[in-house]
């Protein structure tokens, strides 16, 4: 185990993975990639939900962190990278972490089984066996109305006892059961939120951060909100949020990632708003609510410092 354990902290992005006629365009990853190495962006979760992770290859995976990390070296900024990993054998999971052992990864993101809907044992002992196996450090990743099962805040405790478990991306949707995670977090484990429209909420209870699907767009806006908050000036914090949170709900009025995509798409930083199935792009009425946003956010204007690719 060759582990570095940084702490997971402030805005992180689960980059969207481009798609241009059924491949990895690997020109909008690119292009994606100079302008959020431009921005006040943490880290990087690749191929994790947002970044359609099921429905890519193994090669494809190893792709997208291999671009990744050159264009870091390029542009001469170095943030932490985790890969996105799921399943619901663990003995499988566990052949994806050794089988990526080798790749330049800062560490993983890793969903609760799914579909299985384990016990909190069970949940335990999974985790465990995956952490015990890990050559980088493993973040938990808990959204229970996408696997079915919730990792209840006694294991998720105990789990953070773990020398290679680090933190969580909470998605509960209980505030209840977020809070007092923040409340009773050890020291050295993070608890960065996941949840868009409880970025606010989770920050002003302490959260380590967020990754944040919405902070594809306004980013540093997205960051200002904490910079504010550490900055104890709550009233600038709920200001920028304020003026920024409709993105949270246009983002997810349809599933994610195609409304993020066909912002992207307008704002001319990829190629393409391809999104493979079972996913659909955006339907009209939404493109045309989107468009309007898009104008009134001067979103276009991220695209200045990178190549207009179409």
């Amino acid at each position: 185990m060759n582990t570095t354990h940084q702490p997971m902290s402030g805005l992180w992005l689960p980059l969207i993975t481009p798609f241009l006629d059924g491949q990895l365009d690997e020109t909008s990853l690119k292009n994606l990639l100079k302008h959020y190495l431009q921005q006040p962006v943490d880290g990087f979760i690749l191929a994790a939900t947002t970044g359609e992770g099921l429905t890519l290859s193994k090669t494809e995976q190893e792709t997208l962190i291999r671009i990744t990390v050159a264009q870091m070296v390029e542009d001469k900024r170095k943030i932490p990278v985790y890969l996105g990993i799921s399943g619901s054998d663990t003995r499988k999971v566990i052949e994806m972490l050794q089988q990526t052992s080798g790749w330049p990864l800062d560490g993983y993101l890793a969903t609760c089984p799914y579909y299985t809907r384990p016990s909190q044992e069970g949940l335990l002992q999974h985790f465990t066996a995956l952490a015990d196996n890990a050559d980088h450090s493993l973040a938990i990743y808990n959204i229970p109305y996408r696997t079915g099962v919730n990792l209840g805040n006694k294991v998720m405790l105990e789990l953070a006892k773990h020398k290679n478990i680090i933190g969580v991306k909470d998605c509960c949707a209980i505030p209840s059961q977020s809070y007092e995670l923040l409340k009773n977090r050890p020291e050295g484990f993070s608890v960065l939120t996941g949840e868009d429209a409880f970025y606010y909420n989770a920050l002003v209870h302490n959260a380590n951060g967020a990754i944040l699907a919405s902070a594809h767009f306004a980013t540093s806006r997205f960051a200002d909100v904490q910079i504010a908050l550490a900055d104890n000036n709550h009233s600038k914090s709920l200001s920028i949020w304020n003026d920024i949170s409709i993105l949270a709900d246009l983002l997810f009025t349809e599933p994610s990632p195609s409304a993020i995509k066909h912002c992207l798409w307008r704002a001319g930083l990829i190629k393409s708003p391809e999104v493979r199935l079972p996913m659909l792009p955006v339907t009209s009425e939404l493109a045309l609510n989107l468009d309007t946003h898009i104008d009134m956010l001067d979103l276009r204007a991220t695209s200045k410092k990178v190549a207009k690719l179409f």
